[in-house]
């Protein structure tokens, strides 16, 4: 059916533009909102869109592509100062941005979560060294958790739900976006501090050692388990996708306790997808007996 103005053409164009993406960069991630319903996939797939560009702004591409430092940093600026016009004006020449900022409107993402995020982008243009704890949490909050309640929104859209049920769910929102983003911290640790010269964890030695992966590693352990208590909270599509989403993340968490400090230097941890298809097929079963119950 063609859609009914131009607007609307163009939307979903952009929405189409934006779902691109998240299949591209996150295999996992992307597998998990595969569990979603089609409506609330699609905002998910915007909200990825917008937050992987402004990652890659920062994190290598603009920088192959010849952008200097202070490039980047008005090139971010920019995605920034756009994006919360696009939020407040419903419209963008930026597919991404435009798709995003659809998203954002629909379900009540405002600038009180997207300038944390850009701050915490904006970080990552300065050298990343000896963090303090304030400096390190300021940092995961902007850049993972507050994704995690972007996401949340998108869940919640059309449910409603008691303001107490609403606080848990943002707690456990949070507590999982900072367990995603802690594990890409151990599983990027030598991309991070070998190419782009960064140290996110704070309070560490100069090498970073068996020892303080494991104090990282017991850190996501109470994250995973403190967003796990709420998942039964959420409507039952996203129910299903974030139990799966934390049970991939999970996996990984395992296998980064498994492997020694040193070789997260050397290779990229991952999960075989093998073991992604178990993993889908738990949560899926597990689904089941409770629609049974």
């Amino acid at each position: 059916m063609r859609p009914s103005s131009s607007l609307a053409l163009y939307s979903d164009t952009a929405h189409a533009a934006a779902a691109h993406v998240l299949p591209a960069y996150s295999t996992s991630f992307s597998l998990a909102t595969r569990l979603l319903p089609p409506t609330t996939r699609a905002m998910i797939e915007d909200v990825y869109a917008l937050v992987r560009v402004a990652d890659e702004i920062v994190d290598g591409p603009a920088h192959e592509a010849g952008l200097a430092p202070a490039q980047c940093r008005a090139t971010l600026d920019a995605l920034e100062a756009e994006t919360c016009t696009a939020l407040h004006t419903g419209f963008s020449a930026n597919v991404v941005v435009h798709a995003f900022a659809a998203t954002a409107r629909t379900v009540g993402i405002d600038e009180t979560l997207l300038r944390p995020f850009f701050a915490s982008m904006r970080r990552d243009l300065d050298p990343v060294a000896a963090l303090s704890e304030h400096e390190y949490r300021t940092y995961v909050h902007g850049s993972a958790e507050v994704v995690g309640l972007m996401c949340l929104r998108a869940f919640l859209h059309g449910t409603p739900v008691t303001p107490a049920v609403r606080a848990r769910l943002e707690e456990g929102a949070r507590r999982l976006g900072a367990a995603f983003q802690k594990i890409n911290f151990l599983r990027d640790l030598g991309d991070d501090q070998d190419r782009l010269g960064r140290t996110y964890f704070p309070g560490v030695p100069e090498v970073f050692d068996d020892a303080s992966k494991a104090a990282v590693v017991a850190d996501i352990d109470a994250d995973l388990a403190a967003a796990r208590a709420v998942i039964p909270l959420l409507p039952p599509g996203p129910r299903r996708a974030t139990a799966l989403a934390a049970g991939l993340f999970g996996e990984l968490n395992e296998r980064l306790r498994n492997t020694p400090a040193a070789g997260l230097r050397t290779r990229r941890v991952s999960v075989p997808p093998a073991v992604k298809l178990r993993i889908v097929a738990t949560v899926l079963a597990g689904a089941q007996a409770g629609a049974r119950a």
